[in-house]
This record gives C-alpha cells, sequence and structure tokens, in this order.
C-alpha cells in the first residue's frame, strides 16, 4: 500500500454540492471519510456517489447506545458496502459484541463485504486534564486510551481509532493484525486547530498507524491539490 492510499480524507462539509465539489476538486483521494454533519445531511446519498466513482469509505458516525440499539445501527450501515464503520468504545462489552456480529449479518443480508468495525478509544480534542477533571476519568490517558483498545480487541472489533501520541503503545499491545486509525495528524506548516495530541503524518506511520485522517491540513488549504501533493511526497520515504 502507497502513501497516497494510507491517507484519508474527511468530508467535513454541510451538504452533497459542497461535498461533490471537494471530491473533485481532489480527484487523486481513494478514501474519504463521512461524518456525523454530511451524512445527516444527505443519508445514502453521498454514500452511493463515493462507490459510483469507485472510492473507498469510512462512515465516521461514531455509535454509542445500548446494545440493541448499536447493533441495529451497524446492521444497516454494513448494508451500505463502506469499508470501515466507528462505534465509541465506551458504549461497553455487551455493545461492542452486538455490534461485531451485527455487521457480519447486515453486510451478509445485503450482499457485500462486511466494514472494518473500528472503536473510538478517546477522541482526539480530548486533553489529558480534560479527561481527569471534566470527564473524571482517574487513569492517564495513554492509559486509558489502551484499556478501551484491548477492549475492543476483545470483544472481536478490527481495530480503534487513537490519537497518534498513543499509537505506538497500542501497536505493540494489540499486535500487527489490529487496525490503528488516527485523525489528529498535522503537518509542520498547518495549524493544530482544536487537535490537543497530534503528531505529523510521518511520525504517525511511523509508530504504527494503518490510516492517518488529514482534514483541514488538505481542504482548506489555499490551494487543496496542492497540500495533498506535498503531504504524499513527504510520506513516499516511510510508507
Amino acid at each position: 500500500m502507497n502513501a497516497e492510499q494510507k491517507i484519508i480524507v474527511p468530508l467535513d462539509v454541510a451538504n452533497i454540492t459542497d461535498a461533490i465539489a471537494l471530491i473533485e476538486k481532489l480527484p487523486q483521494v481513494s478514501f474519504w471519510k463521512v461524518g456525523l454533519e454530511l451524512f445527516t445531511s444527505t443519508g445514502p446519498q453521498i454514500l452511493q456517489e463515493l462507490k459510483s466513482r469507485q472510492k473507498r469509505i469510512f462512515l465516521d458516525l461514531k455509535f454509542h447506545d445500548i446494545p440493541n440499539t448499536v447493533a441495529g445501527a451497524c446492521r444497516a450501515a454494513a448494508g451500505y458496502g463502506v469499508d470501515l464503520l466507528t462505534i465509541h468504545a465506551t458504549a461497553g462489552r455487551d455493545a461492542l459484541k452486538a455490534a461485531t456480529e451485527a455487521v457480519q449479518t447486515g453486510a451478509a443480508q445485503a450482499g457485500v463485504e462486511p466494514p472494518k468495525l473500528i472503536a473510538i478509544t478517546v477522541l482526539t480534542s480530548i486533553s489529558c486534564r480534560q479527561l481527569a477533571f471534566d470527564l473524571k476519568i482517574p487513569l492517564e490517558l495513554p492509559e486509558y486510551a489502551l484499556e478501551m483498545a484491548l477492549m475492543a480487541q476483545e470483544a472481536g472489533l478490527d481495530g480503534a481509532v487513537c490519537s497518534p501520541q498513543e499509537v505506538a503503545q497500542l501497536r505493540d499491545s494489540c499486535g500487527n493484525e489490529f487496525l490503528l486509525v488516527c485523525p489528529g495528524v498535522r503537518p509542520t506548516w498547518a495549524e493544530k486547530g482544536d487537535q490537543k495530541r497530534s503528531l505529523t503524518p510521518s511520525q504517525a506511520l511511523q509508530a504504527g498507524a494503518n490510516y492517518l485522517v488529514i482534514g483541514r491540513p488538505v481542504t482548506a488549504a489555499a490551494e487543496p491539490e496542492l497540500a495533498w501533493k506535498q503531504i504524499c511526497e513527504e510520506l513516499a520515504t516511510v510508507a
């Protein structure tokens, strides 16, 4: 897999028109992330649009509910034929197990390949201080992220989403087959924005990430095509 295939670009726009415009502006991108805002706005229409262009899809809806509801949502989402699907690890072990079974059922019913189900460990916008003082979690953030990833792995999930700063520890503990997806990746020339626990793309890959989610450094750049090319060139020696 080359460097370009390891980068997922978020379609963080409000409607289908803006999404198509961004897709057409960056034809080199093969893997797109569809999140809550766009999916709520367009529903499966955006997924159909991406599939018609032979793009890979990360459906990042971060399901978090009781096991029965999570299972139903995962069963439905698996039928879209997406490549990656997310659930919050904090939904709990029972919900995680129900979700793993549901994606298989949903994909089989639709006659498509099941998505890789990955768990959100700790949102990359959460700092160590917020974890301790706002969420009252009595563990250090890296330890808590690891515990969430290990629970997800034990429940049968395919991988986890974590910040680049936790990826090396998760790779060591969860092994090479466990998929690790890292948002919050920022090149040295880009602003960090609301990302609290960031590394550069090359650092994240070297630490053990399988995929990097890189949004605003590309999509908000004055010339997105040039920003994309620059990131790919920086990663070429690492991938």
